[in-house]
């Protein structure tokens, strides 16, 4: 596979409104587009190779004409299936340009595709980049006739809650009531323990209010979606282990103060959304209790005993969180089927909830030879947009996360494996130990930028583009190491705008902003410095409210293609696009000089590169050159608008990134 930074631009395909239609329908004709820099010389010949039924057929592309420096081709494709996979096939003579000989080099394959006499080479282009050799199906682009998830989703900016940590409201009870379960802990003083016998039983005191009173601080910073992990009354700070589904915790002001913050976000133009655990219940639960006692109830259905009614699953082997049996038709009655159920109740007034976070959601129906997750999930799915068409369905999936997320159901993952685990390995700093999602390193392994992006695509290569555009990227989380522990000095800006610009849904975890620290999860659920300044580290409350105005003004970067130039040591670099307009982000984690190959860029972009960034952090300049090769100094030069542009170097004194905004990429003939 060829490497951005090795061979100049590639052809290039997305599922971007530049190249497919948005929206299909089974059974319908699409018209799907190619293109390929003139740099790069023209294909004798270009087919669209697609599965119908699991056979692939060929289709000849006709070549459309050029524009901006590119050679665009179009080939027609009938929707068979809910999920059409397909590539594109070039046939390119040897003697048409160095730059395929150029890339071969960059692959080092020693076997080619050549014809007879060896006057042609064949290249294949999937999600995953261009090959010189056949490749699987599995990295197939991918259009879907499911149902568009909810427009607010894709073009929000998340913000996660963890409610013991993120605020005790002006009117909660001082010395506040602690439950018998709980280890009371001071706000300011008492250090969060991230491992032992104390950490899920450390007591904060955090409440909704203290959320309601702080949403100007949320919005502030440019999140529009609320993300709370559970409110469910548990035995545990975190939660997850619901003893009922039917109330809000009284510890966090119970269901008024439920009703009152999402009314008070709704006012300010914010969404929320709760977090179910549809894989588990507590061992309080009473369903669980219920079918603990009497091995001749209808829950001792829901759970999975032995024979003899004395041992249960559970998550991990943890004993507190018993599995769920989805088989029982009457979890599925009440689980997610009954008006009051915990899947439909909380959508409905007077709640109002925005959607849905299901935890382990890879997990969920799963146990041994049992394999119902996508039938628990098409249930799931179906029950919140019966109520609510606009409500968002977001499912975990710590692992490689596409065979479980067509869009059928799932709108989206909250998955760490195509960005935060490789984000993490390009940005790593010199902690001692960090929890490397559970892994027995003792910290991520540090990689270079070839690596970031080889891992990035293999991982989210297999997501329709519909689906890819919804998945939560987040730098840390409630369950993770924070990033200003795992990174550089410095690190958590640049990895802020890649989360940011990169496709997906940006996710804040409450204390982001402030540069707080841990080194796994538990640890870095650290109490929220409103009283205490010098708990802030980093204060980080002004680049995050820019990154998501510029996300929010740029449909580019919530909509528009993206396409990598440069990914090579310590430099990162690729443009977002639309025919409106684009946005180039460039990253890198130390001092470096990177150049842009002519024909990266169309001549109006490569012009636009003289002036300001629309964001910037460390010493960034560009230098512009007409002619490839070392540049004299900054200059634009005179550009005709329908030519590619010239050699683009950028370099940094250190770690540094900045994202330009561009006119947009256009294509030959208006868009269908």
């Amino acid at each position: 596979m060829t490497l951005p930074g090795s061979a100049g631009p590639l052809p290039h395909h997305d599922g971007s409104a530049l190249h497919a239609p948005q929206q299909v329908e089974l059974g319908a004709e699409v018209r799907l587009r190619l293109r390929v820099p003139a740099v790069w010389g023209r294909p004798a010949r270009v087919w669209l190779r697609s599965l119908h039924d699991g056979e692939p057929r060929y289709e000849s592309c006709v070549n459309l004409g050029e524009s901006d420096g590119w050679g665009w081709w179009e080939a027609a494709m009938t929707v068979t299936n809910p999920v059409a996979r397909y590539r594109f096939l070039l046939e390119v003579p040897d003697a048409t340009t160095g730059a395929a000989a150029a890339a071969d080099a960059a692959i080092g394959d020693a076997t080619t595709g050549a014809a007879a006499g060896g006057s042609q080479r064949y290249w294949s282009l999937n999600a995953h980049g261009l090959f010189s050799r056949d490749v699987s199906d599995y990295a197939d682009f991918r259009l879907t006739t499911f149902g568009p998830a909810p427009g607010w989703l894709r073009q929000g900016t998340i913000y996660q809650v963890f409610p013991d940590r993120f605020a005790r409201s002006a009117s909660a009870q001082d010395p506040y009531p602690a439950p018998d379960w709980a280890v009371p802990c001071s706000w300011d003083t008492s250090e969060v323990e991230g491992a032992g016998p104390q950490t899920p039983y450390q007591y904060y005191g955090g409440d909704l209010r203290g959320i309601t009173e702080r949403l100007d601080h949320i919005r502030a910073l440019g999140a529009d979606v609320i993300y709370l992990t559970p409110f469910f009354p548990a035995r545990s700070n975190h939660r997850y282990d619901a003893a009922t589904f039917t109330c809000v915790d009284p510890l966090l002001g119970g269901d008024e103060a439920l009703v009152e913050l999402v009314e008070a976000a709704h006012a300010r133009g914010l969404r929320v959304m709760g977090d179910l655990t549809a894989n588990h219940s507590g061992d309080a639960h009473e369903w669980f209790r219920r079918a603990l006692a009497d091995p001749a109830s209808e829950e001792s259905g829901f759970y999975y005993f032995n024979a003899d009614h004395t041992e249960y699953e559970s998550w991990y082997g943890v004993r507190s969180l018993p599995k769920l049996n989805w088989a029982s038709p009457g979890l599925r009655e009440k689980f997610v089927l009954a008006d009051d159920s915990p899947v439909a109740r909380w959508l409905r007034p007077p709640f109002n909830l925005d959607g849905w976070r299901i935890d382990v959601g890879n997990m969920t129906g799963r146990l041994g030879g049992t394999d119902l997750n996508h039938d628990v999930a098409r249930l799931i799915a179906d029950r919140v947009r019966s109520i609510n068409p606009e409500a968002a369905l977001l499912a975990e999936a710590t692992n490689d996360a596409a065979p479980d997320f067509s869009g059928e159901h799932w709108h989206g993952a909250m998955t760490y494996s195509n960005f935060t685990r490789p984000l993490w390995s390009w940005l790593a700093g010199d902690a001692g130990h960090v929890n490397f999602f559970g892994t027995p390193l003792p910290g991520p392994n540090k990689t270079d930028a070839e690596d970031f992006l080889a891992t990035h695509l293999d991982l989210a290569s297999a997501f329709s583009w519909d689906v890819r555009q919804q998945n939560m990227n987040a730098l840390n989380s409630h369950d993770t190491a924070r990033a200003a522990t795992v990174m550089i000095d410095g690190g958590q800006r640049l990895g802020a705008l890649l989360m940011f610009t990169l496709p997906g849904v940006p996710v804040l975890f409450a204390g982001d902003e402030f540069g707080l620290k841990g080194d796994n999860g538990e640890a870095s659920r650290t109490p929220m410095p409103w009283n205490d300044p010098g708990r802030i580290l980093t204060d980080l409350r002004a680049d995050y409210a820019a990154l998501a105005a510029l996300r929010r003004e740029q449909p580019a970067l919530t909509g528009g293609g993206i396409r990598w130039l440069y990914a090579r040591g310590d430099v990162l670099a690729f443009v977002r696009e639309t025919s409106q307009g684009a946005v180039l982000v460039f990253v890198a984690r130390a001092g470096a000089e990177a150049e842009l190959a002519p024909g990266a860029l169309s001549g109006t972009q490569y012009a636009a590169l003289a002036g300001r960034p629309a964001y910037a952090t460390g010493e960034v300049t560009v230098a512009l050159s007409r002619e490839p090769g070392p540049s004299a100094g900054p200059s634009a030069g005179r550009v005709r608008a329908d030519e590619a542009g010239g050699t683009v170097r950028i370099c940094t004194g250190g770690p540094a990134a900045a994202a330009w905004v561009l006119p947009g990429t256009r294509g030959p003939v208006p868009q269908p």
